[in-house]
């Protein structure tokens, strides 16, 4: 296995925009760069410059940027057919935006040339050579994106080859083979690459693959394996269609199961608060099933995988987690038994012995809870409230002695209001409070409620809401689950509330919501 490091060219700025709901101001694709610039990618593609002007800003503020490793490149096309390249606009302003590489993009497939480009094979290959030479006696580094490589391989291998060929005699430093429809097997992109591969030597081909077949990384560790010295791809996957080659995924594989080296593997560790700095750019939910870096990627669920994990993690576990800085998480469902019940809440800092008398009853309830419709595993602060109380060292807080909420519409604004009643040290308070919508004004009046004996409640917020019908074949009278996430500025949790009743299921999960917090801070149970 070759120790050449492998070149990593991030395009998620380019590329990765193109992705439908994805949209960087300025501010945001500065922070871009720099955050993988500190991350240790070798090439950061900015986009078209001059195309709008958005991007005409960026690159204006790009120029002052000092990066410590990544170089920046600007990206556009050859000339026109015909024309020359020192008269070419689109040249010269790749030129101005003053970017150490300049990314081309040219046809390799004759069915572009001629029914796109509708000029000659001839003059493509002209356009592709006095292009990149020109940029280069400028000065300027030239990577090569041959699009459609691989479908035009298929079509006419002599002259994909030759395209290359073209592009090598103007001085680009790199020929990246483009899988441009994503529709190619991970056989073929092999084997097309290998012969890239052994006419111009490793360290001059690169591969940029697309999702659509779901084997972009399949494709683009395909690529390396048959020699490619750079690989393309955007963060988190995002990219036109279903998205390009995701470099979150390609990058631990490339290191822990290819043995390959690259800048950028020194701060492997920090790959998940990567993919999370992303998808919070670009306003997305993470995913919690995304490989190596999912809040679900190292989740075991059967007590059997939970036990056998905790004791020997590789025996249910890939990797480390800590590898990519994710961590084990134990799931606690109908199906756990003791064991899983124990490490789940050693994981939440309660230490439970599997022998106490209280592990059954804790069992039984957790499995009658689950049947109707309580589920704990997106629920961590509700299942520790409820092994808590299973254990005799949940305190009591308050007693709700009762709730109500009235909704009414006034000059055509729906308004909310709620009404709480609950004993806090033996005495009786009453709260009132309005919002738009019922479980914001239960959130407040309960809040408001208790701030007086439990001040650090003022810091606390509701951040999510999410609802579940349970049994939609009941109609209205469906059991209905709800989810809410809250937090303090410091953490967060998540509780669960289950009702035929949403407001009552609401409620049920506001009010663990609260004690939740009271419990973590250790605050003094009622007098």
């Amino acid at each position: 296995m070759s120790k050449i490091p492998v070149k990593i060219y991030d395009t998620t700025l380019r590329d990765g925009t193109q992705g439908e709901g994805i949209s960087f101001s300025v501010a945001d694709k500065l922070l871009i760069v720099e955050r993988l610039d500190q991350f240790g990618i070798d090439y950061i593609e900015g986009g078209f410059p001059g195309s709008n002007p958005r991007d005409i800003a960026f690159f204006a503020e790009a120029k002052q940027l000092r990066l410590k490793h990544a170089r920046m490149a600007a990206f556009g096309a050859t000339r026109r057919a015909g024309g020359r390249p020192e008269d070419d606009p689109q040249l010269r302003t790749l030129l101005e935006s003053g970017m150490p590489v300049l990314t081309i993009v040219g046809k390799t497939s004759l069915l572009h040339v001629r029914e796109i480009l509708r000029t000659t094979p001839e003059e493509n290959l002209a356009m592709i050579e006095d292009s990149i030479r020109y940029l280069v006696a400028q000065g300027r580094e030239v990577v090569y994106d041959a699009e459609h490589f691989y479908d035009g391989f298929l079509d006419d291998s002599d002259y994909a080859l030759r395209s290359l060929e073209a592009a090598a005699r103007g001085g680009a430093s790199n020929l990246t083979l483009c899988e441009t429809n994503g529709g190619k097997l991970v056989s073929e992109v092999e084997r097309i690459t290998a012969a890239a591969v052994a006419r111009f030597g490793g360290d001059r081909i690169g591969v940029h693959c697309h999702n659509d077949s779901g084997l972009g990384v399949a494709v683009s560790l395909a690529g390396i394996q048959a020699g490619a010295g750079l690989v393309q791809g955007t963060m988190n996957g995002y990219g036109e269609r279903v998205g390009n080659a995701n470099l979150v995924t390609i990058l631990p594989n490339l290191f822990l199961k290819m043995g390959r080296t690259a800048r950028c593997a020194a701060h492997l560790g920090e790959l998940r608060d990567l993919s999370l700095f992303f998808d919070e750019l670009a306003n997305f939910r993470p995913d919690p099933k995304a490989p190596f870096v999912g809040h679900s990627a190292f989740a075991h669920k059967g007590g059997l995988h939970a036990n056998a994990a905790q004791k020997v993690a590789r025996s249910y576990e890939h990797i480390d987690p800590s590898l990519v800085g994710n961590r084990t998480r134990v799931l606690v469902s109908d199906m756990a038994g003791r064991s899983s019940l124990v490490l789940k809440a050693r994981e939440l800092g309660l230490e439970l012995d599997e022998k106490r008398p209280e592990m059954k009853g804790l069992i039984q309830e957790l499995k009658e809870r689950e049947f109707r419709g309580y589920e704990y595993e997106a629920a961590d602060a509700s299942f520790k409230l409820l092994v808590a109380k299973a254990l005799g060292e949940r305190p009591a807080f308050f007693e709700v002695e009762g709730y109500r909420v009235i909704i009414e519409r006034r000059e055509d604004r729906l308004w909310a209001e709620a009404t709480v009643k609950l004993k806090v040290g033996g005495k009786s308070v009453h709260t009132v409070a309005e919002s738009n919508g019922p479980v914001g004004a239960l959130d407040l009046a309960l809040r408001q409620g208790l701030e007086q004996a439990y001040p650090q409640l003022r810091t606390m917020t509701l951040r999510d809401y999410k609802v579940r019908i349970l049994d939609s074949n009941q109609g209205a009278a469906a059991r209905t689950r709800v989810f809410i996430e809250s937090g303090d500025g410091h953490s967060i949790w998540v509780t669960v509330g289950v009702s035929e009743n949403i407001i009552d299921a609401s409620w049920e999960a506001l009010r663990d919501a609260v004690e939740y917090m009271l419990f973590t801070a250790k605050a003094p149970a009622a007098g």
